[in-house]
């Protein structure tokens, strides 16, 4: 393969994942109102298009048509950045994440991920560290005192539960004994699952991921009893559309994440051996993917409209004395494991 077809190759593979999170997060919000009213006994949206199927489209034309304000007060630059560094970290880290198994297309092999690189892992913490700069810079530069306070609150929450993240990774890393997705995925081949064989990791990073994407029920940072609308209170238009777009992006990765970390990613368990193929063997593992990450996507709007919001102290509280601890005994647990069953 020459290099352009490489760079070929590369566009049209951030291209369609690019539209696709766009499409998923559009509709992710129709099935967040849909299964909101499913659960509290309402209909939901049913006006625009069968079954209300085109809302996500109405409401993007109606925040088009907002008027966009600028307080007075608050740092220009900084805040019309902060909705966009929320959005680039959000779009950009799926890059590293494989959907299926590499397929032949015209008689070239083709990676299903955007960038295959060895330290896969590592990128994906680097970037959604950074996430906590646009949530916070949106406090800050608002000028208000409602939108410092939500970001102050998102950057201890997100530091505190980025600890016990890394150190839930730490066990699946010592497991698979490398930083990329893909040779992770193939770690657990089989019903080698990490979430079998370390569910404390696997439930530890679950809350973490809660937290990560101010998800219910810790959205402390947007808590509208004590902070209007936090953060963003000062935010209108798309600008205000931008953080809920990453919002919702944030958790596809982190429904990503969660399958390519402890569910096997696009893996079903002994499929080879079932001799269906080299055409629906892929199609199918792609599909178990992607049912996977469905299933958690779910369990995401479900858990919000189940659970009520913990207090700050509460909050802060189950990180550092219930998922740090917790994520530190994985680690003890795995190294066990190694040690003992040589794994």
């Amino acid at each position: 393969m020459n290099l352009t077809e490489l760079i070929l190759i590369t566009i049209i593979k951030i291209a369609v994942a690019f539209t696709a999170i766009l499409l998923t997060v559009s509709y992710l919000v129709y099935f967040e109102r849909k299964i909101s009213a499913w659960i509290q006994n309402r209909v939901g949206p049913n006006r625009v298009g069968w079954f209300g199927l085109l809302q996500p489209f109405a409401d993007v034309f109606k925040l088009l048509f907002k008027e966009d304000i600028t307080p007075t007060a608050s740092i220009k630059i900084l805040h019309w950045l902060a909705p966009f560094i929320a959005l680039f970290v959000a779009f950009s880290t799926f890059a590293v994440l494989p959907i299926g198994p590499p397929v032949t297309i015209f008689g070239r092999e083709i990676n299903l991920v955007v960038a295959d690189v060895n330290i896969g892992i590592l990128y994906v913490l680097a970037l959604t560290s950074l996430g906590v700069y646009g949530v916070t810079f949106a406090g800050w530069s608002s000028g208000s005192k409602y939108s410092l306070l939500g970001g102050i609150r998102s950057s201890a929450q997100m530091i505190s539960y980025e600890v016990s993240m890394g150190f839930s990774v730490a066990g699946v890393l010592l497991m698979s004994q490398s930083l990329s997705p893909a040779k992770i995925i193939a770690s657990q081949y089989g019903f080698m699952w990490n979430a079998f064989i370390q569910p404390i990791g696997f439930i530890t990073f679950v809350v973490s991921a809660f937290a990560e994407t101010n998800r219910l029920p810790f959205d402390l940072p947007e808590a509208e009893p004590e902070l209007v609308g936090g953060y963003h209170t000062e935010y209108s238009s798309m600008k205000f559309a931008g953080f809920f777009l990453a919002e919702y992006a944030n958790m596809i990765i982190a429904s990503a994440m969660i399958v390519t970390l402890y569910l096997g990613g696009w893996q079903v368990p002994y499929l080879d051996k079932f001799g269906l193929g080299a055409t629906i063997t892929p199609l199918i593992q792609i599909a178990a993917f992607f049912i996977k990450m469905g299933m958690l996507l779910f369990f995401f709007i479900w858990v919000r409209w189940t659970i009520p919001r913990f207090r700050y102290d509460q909050l802060m509280s189950i990180g550092w004395k219930v998922m740090f601890p917790l994520a530190l005994v994985n680690i003890i647990w795995v190294a066990l494991l190694i040690m003992i069953f040589n794994l």
